[in-house]
């Protein structure tokens, strides 16, 4: 036998890897990448947020730039040209999307009040010391609290009914519970009903009538996603009878983003995002404990068209995952 024919080194036979297949390897890399950012990317483009992963994967949506870009990096090994293209077309639609949503605009008239509010998740009350430290030095005049458990809703008794005398809660254990803390009077509303605590009222400002309502619907796990889209529902139908009303805020853990279709519902009732009113609509607020800079912004402080917004600020507190929201609004009246 010719050993030059025999040679492995000459023939490329016996060298475990058939010519070609590393290019092959590439490109499927590149499409199962893409394939996965699309399913994700065409719910959003559907305006619907489709079902497990998709709800959970939306949060996250402008770090699906990640896997996109890898998947460019591939094509680009494997010269898959059509393959380049299709991730090209997802960049731009990532991009078109990562844009904020909502109306903007300055209110009509003179300012004829102001407001700072703070919404915190306190995670089971845990996070209860670090939450009454930051009402003091930050002084909000109403408080929108989630899961303030019996514990936590004690403590606030306690410490801050000489700042903030009016409240409105419903009771509860664990998650369930909330409260609205105010130095304003408050009436009672019937809140948005729901598996966890959603209270609301209305504060008399200096005179002006002001409706607030807490948000903390379900978050979208994989077993309940149908009543998380319910929960955001009937949060929409409130912030659509209120904002019609008058002054309106709407603030709390939404357990969504503006990536999501059920939050973006709510904003098309003319509520408008306080932290993007001052620029800061995708610093995350989830989880800040484990993955602050890679989190999600899903605290807002959503306020109808008579407000403006400044001085957004997000706090860090301990012992929770959620970060709060303080944000300083005017009121504006013709």
């Amino acid at each position: 036998m010719d050993t030059a024919t025999a040679d492995p080194t000459v023939t490329g036979y016996g060298s475990g890897r058939r010519p070609g297949g590393g290019r092959r390897f590439r490109t499927w890399c590149a499409a199962l990448l893409f394939a996965g950012v699309s399913v994700v990317v065409g719910c959003r483009t559907a305006d619907t947020d489709g079902i497990t992963p998709v709800p959970q994967l939306l949060a996250f949506l402008p770090w699906l730039l990640v896997p996109t870009a890898a998947g460019l990096l591939f094509t680009l090994l494997a010269r898959w040209w059509t393959g380049a293209v299709w991730g090209v077309v997802l960049l731009g639609l990532l991009a078109w999307f990562i844009e904020p949503y909502g109306k903007t605009g300055d209110p009509v008239g003179r300012p004829v009040a102001e407001l700072r509010v703070l919404t915190a998740n306190v995670e089971f009350g845990q996070a209860t010391g670090a939450l009454i430290d930051a009402v003091r030095r930050e002084k909000p005049d109403v408080v929108f609290v989630q899961e303030c458990d019996y514990g936590c809703d004690a403590a606030l008794k306690r410490e801050l009914t000489d700042s903030h005398p009016h409240r409105q809660a419903v009771e509860g254990g664990g998650s369930e519970g909330s409260v609205i803390l105010s130095r304003f009077p408050l009436k009672a509303t019937d809140g948005v009903p729901g598996t966890m605590g959603m209270p609301g009222a209305v504060a008399d400002v200096g005179g002006h009538t002001i409706r607030l309502q807490l948000a903390h619907p379900m978050p979208p796990l994989p077993e309940q996603v149908r009543l998380w889209q319910r929960e955001l529902d009937r949060l929409r139908d409130t912030a659509a009878a209120a904002s019609a009303d008058g002054p309106t805020v709407l603030a709390g853990d939404f357990n969504a983003s503006q990536d999501h279709a059920a939050f973006r519902r709510i904003l098309d009732t003319g509520l408008r995002d306080a932290a993007r009113l001052d620029g800061a609509d995708r610093t995350p607020t989830w989880p800040s404990r484990t993955t602050p800079a890679f989190g999600a912004q899903i605290d807002h402080v959503l306020v109808s068209e008579e407000f403006a917004a400044a001085g957004a600020r997000f706090l860090t507190l301990p012992d929770t995952d959620h970060r709060a929201l303080l944000v300083d609004l005017t009121l504006h009246r013709a």
